[in-house]
């Protein structure tokens, strides 16, 4: 079988659903699977195929469980879509290839540059890409920006406008960097999804424009060709190391088009849905690679300002007594 499983699924109900559609073209009798930590609630699970409960990823065992998991279901690709995962399955990559399994990763290498924000600038920096500066505890300018150097979503984000909005808590924590504040008002925020084949080239590029968020993730987005098309071709045509879906941030200035480079997240990113409705058929091509052995071709022929309003839905199970 070509089974597939989205790990650490969630309430990505999109993405397999997307997954579904686009294996049930190919290998009608192949499934979707998802594992999360707890099936039970996830609503992603109730709309796979199947579903697994997995050990955390810290824990030891958690390898060798997944790759006996893929082993016996028939499970070919895996999809990871949590940052925690991702050096894990990176590191153990060939592991699992030995087994005949592929995780939809790239490599340990470039992942690093992702995990650790003074990474990603560093890389931002070969890529000739501007970033924010870092500011020390002791010389810094009004405002600026705070997050954590290994952070993901929208969790311990600060804007420190004046000298009392900065407390000894934020100054003595060294997981967080302070950095140079780019407003909201002059710059619009674009996720732009990358696909990356197995040679490690650049085949596609959705710039999605982030209009509202909601819990870190895209509630409103709007796809864009725009300057981050040539931008990102020019800069970012081949990452060693780079496959499958990665999402990559820049603040672009509304009067100057001035690029800022954010961040780095490599993995299918919560808004990724918008480009797939818009045409950039990832999914696809993911199966087209590493099940059928076909190359993918350069593609821009995606709907050009689409625009997407989420919604709140409902996912409903009966008889549950948990």
């Amino acid at each position: 079988m070509n089974n597939i499983l989205i790990t650490s699924a969630g309430r990505r109900v999109s993405l397999t659903r997307a997954f579904q559609k686009e294996l049930k073209e190919v290998f009608p009798d192949s499934k979707v699977f998802v594992s999360d930590a707890a099936p039970e609630l996830s609503s992603a699970a109730q709309i796979a195929d199947r579903s697994f409960n997995l050990p955390l990823v810290k824990d030891p065992a958690y390898i060798d469980v997944l790759i006996t998991l893929c082993k016996k279901e028939g499970i070919k690709l895996i999809v990871p879509t949590i940052d925690p995962e991702l050096p894990v399955l990176a590191e153990n990559y060939e592991k699992f290839v030995a087994n005949g399994i592929y995780p939809i990763i790239s490599s340990a290498q470039f992942i690093s540059y992702c995990n650790d924000k003074r990474n990603t600038h560093h890389f931002f920096a070969t890529k000739n890409i501007k970033y924010a500066k870092e500011y020390s505890r002791t010389n810094y300018t009004f405002p600026f920006f705070i997050k954590p150097i290994d952070g993901s979503g929208s969790s311990d984000l600060y804007i420190i406008k004046e000298e009392s909005d900065l407390s000894n808590e934020l100054i003595e924590n060294e997981k967080l960097l302070f950095l140079e504040y780019y407003s909201k008002k002059e710059h619009d925020e674009y996720t732009c999804d990358l696909y990356y084949d197995r040679n490690h080239d650049l085949k596609c590029i959705v710039p999605r424009k982030r209009i509202e968020i909601r819990g870190g993730e895209v509630s409103k987005g709007l796809t864009r060709k725009n300057i981050l098309m040539n931008y990102i071709s020019q800069r970012l045509q081949h990452i060693e190391g780079a496959r499958g879906c990665l999402t990559f941030q820049f603040f672009v200035h509304a009067q100057t088009e001035d690029v800022i480079g954010i961040e780095i997240n490599a993995r299918f990113g919560g808004g990724y849905p918008l480009s797939y409705l818009a045409g950039a058929n990832y999914p696809k091509w993911v199966i087209n690679e590493y099940l059928l052995d076909k190359p993918v071709e350069p593609f821009d022929q995606w709907k050009d300002n689409l625009l997407m309003l989420r919604y709140d839905s409902e996912v409903l199970v009966e008889d549950y007594h948990g």
